[in-house]
């Protein structure tokens, strides 16, 4: 409870940074600061799961006594208590990765209340103490697994890989199959922070066209299509020899296709 009332906080402190202006070198502002304190309770949660498995490993060889009746009481107290607070984190949880941090910890508490009151109530009933470590070993494990997704999730947005809704070579085609464009390169799609994705590409148009409106109507498909609002469009004419298209990808790559 200690580990989720500090998980808590930092989520709360690293809320009210991000939600900063941006300024100076700060030109994202601290909105990261959202993903790295996503991590950080990630890394948090495993470790305390890793504690956890060493500590009832040892209570597997050598079991202690274990007041079942408190064990149930407690731990009956204790999922209320973090139930409560698991559905005042739920809905913002699915909008923000660093509350989804903290919802995790809280989360990850009501299995642990759920499984001590289990445990507590099958020693009451057969006197054997061993199935206290055993609800240990489930809980961590569970623990690991959202550890793991939290890790992912963050480790992903800070090396600046595509988000999951957004397919760079499906947002290039159509982006080519524009009135007026002949060329895509340089398409790198990305996310700031949580809820915040950011695109930016180099477009060629026909030379006789109008790069302006041509930045607007890619811009207004872009929105439309695929939910990107924050981009950075570099419009020119292209050449009158080319008759190529190029889709670039992430690392810049260029794939020529004909265009059709």
């Amino acid at each position: 409870m200690l580990t989720d009332g500090a998980a808590l906080a930092f989520a709360l402190i690293a809320s009210r940074m991000a939600a900063r202006p941006a300024a100076g070198r700060w030109t994202f502002g601290y909105s990261r600061l959202e993903i790295l304190a996503a991590q950080a309770n990630g890394i948090t949660l495993g470790l305390i799961a890793v504690w956890i498995v060493w500590t009832a490993a040892h209570r597997l060889i050598a079991p202690r006594d274990v007041h079942g009746g408190l064990v149930l009481v407690v731990a009956l107290g204790g999922a209320l208590v973090s139930l409560l607070a698991s559905a005042v984190l739920a809905r913002a949880s699915r909008e923000s990765l660093n509350v989804r941090g903290a919802f995790v910890h809280i989360a990850t508490d009501v299995a642990a209340f759920g499984a001590a009151a289990l445990a507590g109530g099958l020693i009451l009933a057969t006197g054997w103490n061993r199935f206290d470590p055993i609800a240990s070993l489930a809980v961590a494990a569970l623990m690991l697994w959202s550890s793991a997704r939290l890790l992912r999730e963050s480790t992903v947005i800070f090396l600046e890989r595509a988000p999951s809704d957004a397919d760079p070579e499906a947002i290039g085609r159509e982006l080519v199959a524009e009135r007026d464009v002949v060329e895509v390169h340089d398409l790198h799609v990305w996310t700031v922070t949580s809820g915040f994705p950011a695109l930016s590409a180099h477009v060629l148009v026909v030379p006789d066209s109008d790069c302006h409106a041509a930045r607007r109507r890619l811009e207004q498909t872009l929105a439309e299509r695929f939910g990107l609002t924050h981009t950075t469009l570099q419009v020119e004419h292209a050449e009158p020899a080319t008759t190529r298209v190029s889709l670039g990808d992430a690392s810049a790559r260029r794939t020529p296709v004909e265009r059709r």
